[in-house]
């Protein structure tokens, strides 16, 4: 047999491998192209590269094409796929063209950049892949000292803290009334307030009009509420998924514009599942286990567990991909950002009665060196106490609090029950009453 895996970051690798752990090469040929010059490597971890705090891009790269072709994975780096022919089972890569009995779609996501950005002058960038980053790099010379980041979802937040790191003076513009709108408008006014603490310049509710520039360069972001300078302009507007190619060649796209699978990442549609042909990671649809709706959600985590199932069920296997429940964190500087589950705008929009209850709190014991405060919000169902989301704003050992309120998502928890979890403590690591608790206790009595 033979497997062409169009993609070769997370998810494709983790396909291909998973399939080649399985299968001996005798028994599967496998064939990985990647239009770009990397393959396995942690675009989450660009920011940090940018600010300083890890080196790279080599420290970034868990796999190199020479380690996968090492371990009988065939991959050409450079090597866009161009076009994918169901009928005759093929692709078309350069000027050639290679059959498939297995095809794994991995194309991942495309920056969104709008018509105002589409400019050729220098000093705009995204920072999706490790050969943006590099350029980006290349640019923050001595004497470019002010950067304007557009978009204050994850990777504008995070880049913005990178930038300020270099010594640049950093203007974050976001066309929302809040910065994370992931989380609540009052746990996003917490957000705002620290990333203005920060000395980060925060416009929320602006909107960017164009582009001025100066001898081929930029020099401005102009906005509905002025002009900014700028000498670096990063844009952080999110990314779309990367489905042009699936749906040139007839493979039915999701009502997200993402391709649908069903839980073994086989591709499906009206007409039920393509032969064969299977996709995962960034260019998918997942299924949100709360609000049961299909969405896109673009995680380096689903797509290495998707990618994973895709490569078991290829290999012979049986594996499924469940679904998703929203967990996700981040930080700015010493501030840490969690959710999981819904917010409450997500909660409203999938028609549940809820309550709400924040609690304020500390990540030790209050007379423990080091307490700091951190903001617990949790969201419920008002009829059943079902656990429906919970977001966290705080600084040390605050956001990972958030996978104790993810697995009781996952395990359609009550709040009523969460009160009595057996959790950790000691006075260097929580109150007597951890957060979690006294959150999950507050929503219970607001029931």
């Amino acid at each position: 047999m033979r497997l062409i895996v169009i993609g070769g970051d997370a998810a494709g690798m983790s396909a291909a491998a998973q399939a080649r752990r399985l299968l001996k090469p005798g028994e599967l040929e496998i064939t990985a192209f990647e239009r770009g010059d990397y393959t396995s490597y942690s675009a989450c971890g660009i920011p940090y590269w940018v600010g300083g705090l890890v080196d790279g891009p080599d420290e970034l790269i868990a796999r190199d094409p020479a380690t996968h072709r090492a371990n009988g994975i065939d991959v050409y780096t450079g090597h866009e796929v161009t076009g994918i022919d169901l009928r005759s089972r093929t692709v078309t890569v350069r000027d050639r063209t290679e059959s498939f009995d297995h095809l794994v779609y991995a194309a991942g996501a495309t920056p969104i950049r709008p018509a105002w950005a589409d400019t050729p002058a220098q000093g705009v960038y995204g920072v999706q892949t490790l050969g943006d980053a590099a350029a980006l790099q290349e640019w923050l010379a001595p004497g470019r000292d002010t950067a304007v980041v557009i978009g204050a979802g994850y990777i504008g937040v995070e880049m913005a803290e990178a930038l300020q790191r270099r010594g640049m003076r950093v203007t974050l513009v976001e066309r929302s009334g809040q910065p994370m709108a992931t989380v609540d408008p009052d746990m996003g006014a917490l957000v705002a307030d620290s990333i203005r603490g920060l000395g980060i310049e925060l416009r929320t509710g602006v909107t960017v009009q164009g582009l001025e520039t100066d001898g081929g360069r930029v020099s401005a972001v102009v906005t509905d509420d002025g002009v900014l300078p700028a000498d670096v302009v990063v844009l952080g507007l999110g990314v779309r998924p990367n489905t042009a190619l699936a749906d040139a060649a007839g493979l039915p796209l999701g009502v997200t514009g993402a391709l649908a699978t069903d839980l073994r990442q086989r591709v499906t549609g009206p007409d039920g599942i393509v032969d064969g042909v299977w996709a995962a990671g960034d260019c998918t649809q997942v299924t949100h286990l709360v609000s049961g709706r299909a969405m896109h959600l673009p995680l380096g985590t689903h797509a290495n567990k998707q990618g994973r199932v895709a490569g078991i069920n290829i290999g012979g296997g049986y594996a499924t991909f469940p679904g998703v429940i929203g967990t996700a964190i981040t930080k700015i500087c010493d501030l840490e950002v969690a959710r999981t589950g819904l917010s409450s705008k997500e909660a409203d929009a999938a028609g549940f009665r809820f309550v709400t209850a924040t609690v304020e709190s500390t990540n030790r014991a209050g007379y423990f060196p080091g307490a700091v405060p951190m903001t617990v919000k949790v969201i419920a169902e008002k009829d059943t106490g079902l656990l429906l989301g919970a977001q966290i704003v705080g600084r040390a050992e605050a956001a990972k609090r958030i996978d104790a309120f993810a697995v009781a998502v996952w395990n359609r928890m009550t709040v009523t029950e969460m009160t009595a979890l057996d959790l950790g403590y000691a006075p260097p690591y929580a109150p007597v009453w951890d957060p979690i608790l006294i959150a999950a206790r507050k929503a219970a009595d607001a029931l």
